[in-house]
């Protein structure tokens, strides 16, 4: 009897797209109009995965001019090889930055098409832990007015029965205090008492000011203090952890295991992104290595990128359902999830892979650039 050949990586293809926010958008320590996704297709015959990251536009040429070669050509099914052999492609380049998120990407796209190669749910492919994976609703930039602020919480809380929202604070990289205290009343007054308030500095306070500060929104029972200090400040994490009641969390601008390994005693719940830190391959040893510490994992952003291989950890705590990239994934795929009730059901209706395909007419609109590699 013969047997079916060896589906391999034939190509891979990059397009940089700009989507303009739908107001000015802020944090502690940054501000933006517009969000750049690189978005990947990797083939293999006529199938088709798909991986993104939120990167720079130069994140497209890494892909096609540094890993492509180390990918195309491979096994479909081996995409942890394939993830070895891109990141020791990048050792000159630099992995830690542009390297980490191009290969991040591909790796995403990498696990999509070998989930729609096998029929199957991405969850399904890696295996369940759980049915469903809890979100938090993520926004409230520092350049909202109130009755922004006002719409965004409450369409999360009411309109979605999301039980969890953050805001964003530390505004002017710390020099607003006032304005953060009032803030965080202010969406405790939307939100009312029972749903979950968190906050993210973005590293915008020094540990002292971060203490300081925890101590006078205790009242308003925040129960996520995110960045508090820079997340390179690993002495400082431990110094707000040990001194506040809300859940200090860091870990988002992870590239590699020990820099995970390290921040690990320092907070509470560690971040890791899976559009940063090596693609789902990586991700997943993440969760490993906070269920080794004793903590969970919780994914930073890009939500639909999370949702399968978050349904696979036993750890998890929760999702980012971050304004931003939730609204860009539900105009670019066809696909999306659906929040309602605060958790996603990943794989439910049995479409392979994660579930989603680009819209060509979003893509057309939005694409500033395209690259390939290998036969298209």
């Amino acid at each position: 009897m013969s047997t079916p050949s060896t589906p391999t990586i034939d190509a891979l293809r990059a397009w940089v797209l700009d989507f303009s926010t739908d107001a000015p958008e802020a944090d502690g320590t940054a501000t933006w109009t517009s969000t750049t996704m690189v978005l990947v297709q990797a083939r293999s015959d006529t199938a088709h995965g798909y991986g993104w990251t939120y990167g720079a536009p130069a994140c497209a040429n890494v892909i096609t001019d540094l890993l492509a070669e180390h990918a195309m050509g491979r096994n479909a099914f081996d995409v942890p090889a394939a993830n070895e052999a891109m990141h020791r492609a990048l050792r000159n380049a630099g992995r830690p930055g542009i390297g980490g998120y191009a290969l991040s990407a591909v790796d995403i796209a990498l696990w999509d098409l070998k989930a729609r190669l096998l029929g199957l749910p991405l969850v399904d492919l890696l295996g369940r832990a759980r049915d469903a994976v809890p979100v938090y609703g993520s926004g409230g930039f520092t350049t909202y007015d109130d009755p922004q602020l006002r719409t965004q919480l409450r369409g999360w809380t009411e309109q979605q029965a999301i039980p969890r929202v953050k805001i964003k604070i530390g505004e002017g990289w710390g020099t607003r205090e006032d304005r953060d205290l009032a803030r965080i009343r202010q969406a405790r007054e939307i939100i009312g008492p029972d749903a979950e308030l968190y906050v993210d500095a973005n590293g915008a306070y020094s540990a002292k000011q971060a203490i300081r500060l925890a101590q006078r929104f205790e009242e308003h029972d925040v129960r996520w203090f995110e960045e508090p200090v820079s997340s390179d400040d690993l002495a400082g994490l431990a110094q707000v952890r040990a001194a506040t009641t809300a859940d200090v969390a860091a870990g988002e601008y992870g590239f590699t295991l020990p820099y995970f390994a390290a921040m690990a005693p320092t907070v509470d719940c560690l971040q890791a992104d899976a559009t940063r830190c090596g693609g789902l391959t990586v991700w997943l040893r993440a969760g490993a290595l906070a269920q080794a510490h004793g903590l969970d994992l919780s994914g930073h952003c890009a939500p639909h990128v999370h949702a399968h291989a978050a349904a696979t950890l036993p750890n998890v705590r929760h999702l980012e359902w971050f304004h931003d990239h939730v609204r860009i994934e539900n105009m670019l795929f066809d696909g999306t999830l659906d929040p309602a009730g605060g958790r996603l059901h990943p794989g439910q209706g049995g479409t392979p892979g994660l579930g989603l395909m680009p819209r060509h007419d979003v893509l057309e609109q939005h694409a500033t650039s395209t690259v390939s590699a290998g036969s298209t």
